[in-house]
């Protein structure tokens, strides 16, 4: 069986389609993806009907979470997106389940099973992220059996294989490859390149393997599309995949 994850796409159409061609290319069994699928300035509504028209298994992030909620206490990436989308997409985005499992194989959450913000794969210091250690992921998946665990939201891509085989993958942002954090402590999540990110996982004789795939795409226009929209620390993650620290 071949799965290909896809995560965090925040709006970013010729992203989608780069990351979308290449799976097609390589070949797969089925698509899942982990949610956060337009928030942001890019093209959310383009998006979101791209999405709609793939077979695939979608749950929802926090940020489709936070799109469903009162306009008034959004975040101006949200209320971007929010304004940007017809009730057909709204409706599609509230029937996406908050977590999956995938043919009874694979576990999919956005954030943990815990919750739809925490990060799985990476511990936050006062110094900055770093990746958690098996003994520090086990705690989170206690109670879930699956083999495979999928998550997102870290926009880094990662894999981690605990003591009793499980796999856990976070295969990285499609669409937005760093931001800016605050809890617990301010902090930058960031892949280092403006590549597309996705996973292809594969399981023989009962055992998970991933590739950790980058895909090149024409970064440049979701650049200038962000910078056009007001948003230039979006602007200036697209085109490094990396953000400066802010200011203490």
């Amino acid at each position: 069986m071949r799965i290909a994850a896809i995560s965090d796409v925040h709006g970013n159409l010729p992203a989608l389609e780069a990351v979308l061609a290449d799976i097609r290319a390589r070949g797969c069994d089925a698509l899942v993806n982990l949610g956060d699928v337009a928030s942001g300035p890019l093209w959310p509504a383009e998006t979101v009907d791209l999405l709609m028209s793939v077979p695939a298994l979608t749950i929802r992030g926090n940020h489709e979470r936070q799109l469903l909620a009162d306009p008034e206490r959004m975040r101006e990436s949200d209320r971007v997106a929010r304004e940007a989308l017809s009730s057909g997409h709204l409706a599609w985005i509230a029937g996406l389940p908050a977590q999956a499992r995938f043919a009874g194989a694979a576990l999919l959450v956005h954030g943990s099973p815990r919750s739809d913000i925490d990060y799985l794969l990476e511990r936050v210091e006062p110094d900055g992220p770093r990746p958690a250690t098996a003994a520090e992921v086990a705690p989170a998946l206690d109670g879930h059996d699956a083999g495979l665990v999928l998550c997102g939201h870290t926009h880094v891509p990662r894999a981690l294989r605990l003591a009793d085989g499980r796999l856990c993958v976070n295969p990285g942002s499609v669409g937005l490859p760093a931001f800016r954090g605050t809890e617990p402590y301010p902090h930058v999540m960031q892949s280092g390149t403006p590549a597309a990110r996705y996973a292809m996982l594969q399981r023989d004789s009962g055992t998970w393997d991933v590739e950790l795939i980058a895909v090149e795409y024409d970064h440049a226009a979701a650049v200038q599309r962000a910078r056009s929209r007001g948003f230039d620390v979006w602007a200036e993650a697209l085109r490094d995949g990396r953000l400066p620290p802010e200011p203490r």
